[in-house]
């Protein structure tokens, strides 16, 4: 019992630097400045361009492309969707949601074979970014299956502009709705801001860079001097990527939170919140077998040694053990608790927080047994394996 309560009381000591210590990477007050009406609206309002990546997205672009194109911006604003080589019907629903619109601001672009080096993503990204014009001031990549209230755009543009931020990315509200989302969407989340504290990403002085790929606004030509995304060209997670490559080149970039930008994609059993996490878990590590090991034990031991030694220190009467693993737990628990209000949860699912990174833990292992396996998961196709 004396190993365990030394492993809690260094757990202890981690969960006290990562609440006091880490970005403030459990709060969830990082919000778009100038919402509240802080900030004056730019004398002129600049071009925008929204890039929409999409394969088979039928179903779901009904909910989501009227509301982009609906967008109450005062300047010239068009949207771009990149068809990647759907076989559902996507281009033609598409056009047909333009048509109704009634505004001729959406073009279609049909995707062409990917070449060698080019993740899917990122080469439909780049088509649709290569068709903007010297017009636009601001790409926005977003993604097929997200719904916009019609003021979010403005405020972006209204916020970069102010702020002078070459990119501006909001964590979209990601849907909780069935037993398996309540469960893993707001830890994925959690996880995230930890992994990228959303604070030091916006920090200038910081190396922290990350974005979020529901709503990236990007100033043109930042991103043309940056090398545009032949440099990202091959990642996985190209909104962090993204990130890290405009503020490498000095640019200011902010990321935060939003609740008025929500995701419509359904992940209605768990085998599709698995495979999310799993196409780019391994991938996060650079594949790397001793980075796969050192998280995996860094996940027991801050996240389950505290519970296990509080258990077991109460059984076996080691107040040492007992006392570190409880305040490591309450600390753990507490930080979970901002999160959950976000997605408007019972709080007490908290406590659960240490089986939930179990649940990562296994699919971080699986995503490297799909990697020596030669099984990748394709973007925007999480159901099925290539």
């Amino acid at each position: 019992m004396l190993e365990l309560g030394i492993i809690c009381v260094v757990s202890l000591a981690a969960w006290v630097y990562l609440v006091a210590g880490h970005g403030g990477f459990w709060r969830t007050n990082q919000r778009l400045p100038g919402t509240a009406g802080q900030i004056s609206d730019p004398e002129t309002w600049p071009g925008v361009v929204a890039v929409v990546p999409a394969r088979n997205e039928a179903d779901v672009l009904p909910g989501t492309l009227p509301k982009l194109l609906a967008q109450d911006y005062p300047g010239d604003f068009r949207v771009i969707l990149v068809n990647d080589n759907s076989d559902d019907g996507t281009p033609d629903v598409a056009a047909r949601i333009g048509e109704q619109s009634g505004k001729n601001a959406l073009t279609v672009l049909d995707g062409k074979p990917r070449p060698e080096g080019w993740a899917g993503k990122v080469w439909a990204m780049n088509q649709g970014f290569g068709e903007l014009g010297d017009d636009a001031r601001y790409v926005l990549f977003t993604d097929a299956d997200i719904a916009w209230t019609p003021r979010a755009l403005k405020r972006l543009v209204q916020a970069a502009e102010a702020d002078n931020r070459a990119l501006l990315s909001q964590m979209v509200l990601l849907r909780a709705d069935t037993a398996w989302e309540k469960h893993i969407v707001p830890a994925f989340v959690y996880f995230f801001a930890q992994l990228y504290p959303f604070k030091r990403a916006s920090d200038p002085k910081s190396k922290t860079a990350a974005g979020a790929g529901g709503c990236q606004l990007v100033r043109r030509e930042a991103l043309r001097d940056a090398g545009g995304l032949e440099p990202v060209k091959g990642a996985l997670i190209d909104d962090v990527a993204l990130a890290t490559l405009l503020k490498r080149a000095g640019h200011r970039i902010w990321l935060g939170l939003t609740t008025e930008i929500v995701s419509a994609r359904l992940y209605p059993k768990l085998e599709d919140l698995w495979n999310m996490v799993a196409r780019s878990a391994y991938y996060q590590l650079n594949y790397n077998p001793f980075l796969l090991a050192g998280t995996v034990v860094g996940l027991f031991g801050i996240y389950v040694a505290p519970p296990v030694g509080t258990i077991a220190g109460l059984i076996t009467g080691s107040p040492l053990a007992a006392a570190a693993g409880l305040a490591a737990w309450a600390l753990m628990t507490a930080s979970y608790v901002p999160m959950l209000r976000l997605y408007r949860l019972f709080t007490g699912r908290a406590l659960a927080l240490p089986l939930i990174a179990l649940m990562y833990t296994a699919m971080t292992v699986d995503s490297a047994r799909r990697h020596y396996a030669g099984r990748a998961v394709a973007w925007r196709d999480i159901t099925k394996s290539q």
